[in-house]
């Protein structure tokens, strides 16, 4: 057999062949590129510090007797006749069978100025060390950061900026549809990602044509000019606006193409020719070429089982897909249109949080026939391999945020395709468990290939595996995702007694890869913890989340939220004045939040800056409404004013704020201090609440609103002042210590040995004998606290992270509706907007009917 290219599908197919073949088998590939397949799905991760081995795919397939692999030396002929093909260096290769597995090539606009130097193609390793090069050199010569631009706002368009900001270069994205990923997602999934790409520093240009590119005096690419008469200038552009067929063998040997490209094959990957086959990108299947390599990997299998004489059949093409761009959450999965008759639609939306969710199911809702997911993507694993199955549960559930209620449990059916890249069934997985003992999801993936290209079914398969070795009675892996084989709690640990500071050093002592969204901001939190880093200092930037990221709460209109601290919802007149002035000065809108402090809304990027300087100046300090951190400590008047207060709940909750302002965790975490059992500041539905009695503190620990809300329990009760503060001290990093990833305190409570008596011996009789370690961590923790908000006025490179992306007073985004209500402006709904009652463009209140 003789093989023409040597990707990624080409790689599956040697591989497939190989562990079901006779001795005899002789299987030769030639590859244009001069290296051996790698994983071109994740060539991004070459701009994170991945190495050519590091993507390099199994070099074991290659390594086998029976296959010879002639890199950097392509196929340039085919010869039916003598069944024969020629090689650019002459070599004639004789072939019983022959797979076309020549993929595709990058486009580009086609328009004047398009092959100017600093104008590249994301397709190949070479592309993209090329491209890492070029932005390094031009960056020296004009001693300026870069502005770069990518056409094409797809999965790889996306990839592409992202990589380019992480070079520093100032990224725009342009798009000539109306929305970002237009083929995977609806109006409403388009939007919300663009503001959380804006929201992280990318601009993005839509409904923007190029009409040509042009040259500076050097005849290097200088800037974009569109069709409309706009221009944008660049230093380097990136073309990603689609692939097109490896075709031209095929058309010069004489095998039937598709009028729009493509080899055409039938279901058994056969062309026209029955000695050829087509696989991957320059197969056309029912007229259809696509540029995923799930596709291509189904169609592998397919030709290596015939090829084997089995039977086999590409059942179509799936075009899920899942973007691979950190802090951007995205994925789409079967009918995500709703192009089925009388497909029903469930959505969820959370502007406020970046999120937006949709299933499609059939018009009975019982069948689930695609969906996206923008913001939280977390369902995608569970998700898309129930496409075309019952759900079995209200759809709702995979739907709902974070600590709403758990996912549905229930057991995929054996036919789900967990892993599309592979397709490798639930079935599978549990084959590999059962009959082939496999433990853990990174053996299953050694054994099935599960998860093993794009990652994206990685905690699904872990996900099936955990079931089935619990119904086996045997132990069930706790590793925090696949680069850590370690809990959370194994992994504070390890970080504290080795002392490392940096993500990558955690990663290379004690994982493995480049990290992932789970892993990154669990270290972050941690590091927080023990080495007490600004959130954007060094490599801990690349690790916040998209809030932690700006130190502000992003909004449904893609502006900003500030909340600065008030302890214990203590504030001054002069404070009240000086946010009121600020307020009023930049047009925010303000509202008093259920945790006693003051909420200002509709503050632009490039803003933040100003008004925290204005804050800092009037005594005021980050709030942390954006971290998973202390948020709040509620307290009513307490004694100082009260007529039934007992203690000074207001003194108390100042100082347990100051105490513990700062402080990161594996959640969110609230406090609450009443004056007396009237419990005016709902102490109880808090992590940690505290009530005033005739003997003392009560403190009371474990609860947790939201959602799931839940009462706390009385730990102790008749403490002091300082018995109070020491035992809140130990509960907390306790808590931070040994809870779970993004785990509460309640059910970090009802998981913990021994339950409340057990915690009580922790924190008051030192049953481990830790309490000295933990008074240690909690006073250093309040001897290096730094307000994040300050310390970032002080750091020029730190401020120049907020640059305007979005509605700036210059460039007012049409798009942003608001309304006038009681005094203030507040973004419109839905249904005002159809209304049509007000529309604010910048600063300028534009009434329209």
């Amino acid at each position: 057999m003789v093989v023409v290219g040597a990707g990624m599908v080409a790689h599956r197919f040697v591989e497939s062949l190989l562990s079901r073949a006779q001795p005899e088998l002789r299987v030769t590939v030639f590859g244009e590129e001069g290296r051996a397949p790698y994983d071109r799905v994740g060539l991004s991760g070459f701009f994170s510090g991945a190495s050519d081995d590091d993507l390099r795919l199994d070099p074991s397939v290659f390594d086998d007797d029976r296959v010879q692999l002639h890199s950097g030396d392509p196929v340039v002929r085919i010869d039916r006749a003598a069944r024969t093909v020629a090689t650019s260096s002459g070599r004639i290769a004789r072939y019983d069978s022959l797979i076309l597995a020549t993929g595709s090539y990058a486009a580009r606009v086609p328009v004047d100025g398009a092959e100017l130097p600093g104008c590249f193609v994301y397709r190949t390793l070479d592309d993209v060390k090329a491209l890492k090069q070029y932005v390094e050199d031009r960056g020296r010569t004009l001693g300026r950061p870069l502005r770069g631009a990518v056409v094409g706002g797809g999965l790889l368009g996306l990839e592409a900026a992202g990589a380019l900001q992480g070079m520093d270069v100032d990224a725009t994205v342009v798009q000539y549809s109306d929305r970002l990923m237009s083929q995977q997602l609806d109006a409403a999934g388009g939007g919300m990602l663009r503001r959380l790409l804006e929201s992280r520093g990318l601009s993005v240009r839509t409904e923007s044509r190029t009409a040509r590119l042009d040259a500076d005096e050097h005849g290097a690419v200088a800037g974009l000019v569109f069709d409309d008469g706009g221009i944008h200038a660049a230093d380097v552009v990136v073309f990603a606006v689609g692939v097109r067929p490896r075709d031209e063998l095929a058309h010069d040997a004489g095998l039937v193409l598709d009028p729009r490209g493509g080899v055409r094959i039938d279901a058994s990957c056969t062309t026209s020719d029955p000695d050829i086959l087509a696989i991957g990108e320059v197969a056309s299947h029912d007229g259809r070429c696509v540029g995923l390599v799930a596709p291509g990997y189904a169609m592998a299998e397919v030709a290596a089982t015939r090829l084997l004489g089995g039977e086999a059949a590409f059942p179509g093409y799936d075009d899920s897909s899942k973007l691979k761009l950190s802090g951007v959450d995205v994925a789409s999965f079967g009918d995500a249109m709703a192009t089925a008759p009388d497909a029903l639609e469930v959505v969820y939306a959370d502007a406020i949080a970046g999120v937006y969710k949709k299933l499609v199911l059939s018009d009975d809702a019982q069948t689930l026939l695609g969906g996206i997911l923008v913001g939280d993507a977390s369902a995608y694993g569970a998700l898309r391999p129930l496409v075309g199955a019952r759900l079995g549960a209200d759809p709702a559930a995979y739907l709902l945020p974070e600590g709403a209620g758990e996912m549905p449990e229930g057991q995929l059916p054996d036919a789900a395709v967990v892993c599309s890249c592979s397709n490798v069934s639930a079935g599978r997985i549990r084959q590999a468990v059962h009959e082939e003992g496999c433990a853990d999801a990174a053996s299953v993936k050694a054994c099935t290939k599960a998860g093993a290209t794009c990652g994206s079914c990685v905690l699904m398969v872990k996900k099936v595996v955990d079931q089935e070795l619990a119904g086996l009675g045997r132990a069930v892996s706790n590793a925090l995702c696949e680069h850590f084989d370690m809990s959370r709690r194994q992994l504070f640990d390890a970080v504290q007694v080795t002392g490392l500071s940096t993500f990558s050093a955690i990663v290379e002592r004690f994982g493995r890869g480049r990290g992932c969204d789970i892993c990154k901001p669990v270290i972050a939190s941690i590091l927080s913890v023990l080495v007490g880093a600004h959130v954007l200092e060094g490599e801990s930037a690349t690790l916040q989340d998209t809030n932690d990221h700006v130190m502000a709460n992003m909004q449904k209109d893609g502006t900003y939220s500030v909340v600065p601290r008030m302890p214990g919802g203590e504030v001054t007149p002069d404070g009240l004045l000086a946010i009121g002035a600020i307020a009023k000065d930049f047009g925010l809108y303000t509202k008093i939040t259920g945790g006693q402090r003051i909420d200002m809304f509709g503050a632009r990027l490039e803003q933040l800056p100003l008004i925290w300087g204005r804050l800092v100046e009037a005594g005021f300090e980050s709030g942390h409404a954006y971290g998973k951190s202390l948020r709040t400590v509620k307290s009513c008047v307490g004694s100082t004013w009260c007529r039934y207060g007992l203690l000074d709940s207001v003194g108390m909750a100042v100082q347990l704020e100051l105490r513990y302002r700062g402080l990161r965790a594996p959640h969110k975490l609230k406090l609450g201090v009443s004056g007396c059992a009237r419990e005016c500041a709902e102490a109880r539905g808090k992590d940690v609440g505290v009530i005033a009695t005739e003997t003392g503190w009560n403190m009371y620990v474990g609860g947790n609103g939201g959602f799931s809300p839940k009462h706390a329990r009385l730990l102790a009760s008749g403490l002091d002042d300082a018995g109070l503060i020491r035992a809140i001290d130990r509960f907390f990093m306790y808590y931070i210590r040994t809870a779970d990833r993004l785990q509460r305190t309640a059910p970090w409570l009802d998981d913990l040995e021994g339950g409340l008596d057990g915690l009580r011996e922790v924190v008051f009789e030192d049953s481990l004998g830790i309490c000295a370690d933990l008074d240690a961590a909690m006073a250093q923790h309040v001897d290096r606290y730094e307000d994040e908000w300050a310390a970032t006025l002080r750091d020029p490179e730190k401020l120049a992270r907020f640059h305007s992306f979005i509605n700036a007073a210059d460039t007012p985004d049409p798009s942003l509706a608001y309304v006038a209500e009681r005094g203030q402006i507040r973004p419109a709904t839905s249904e005002e907007r159809r209304e049509g009652h007000v529309l604010i463009a910048g600063t300028t209140l534009e009434v329209r009917r």
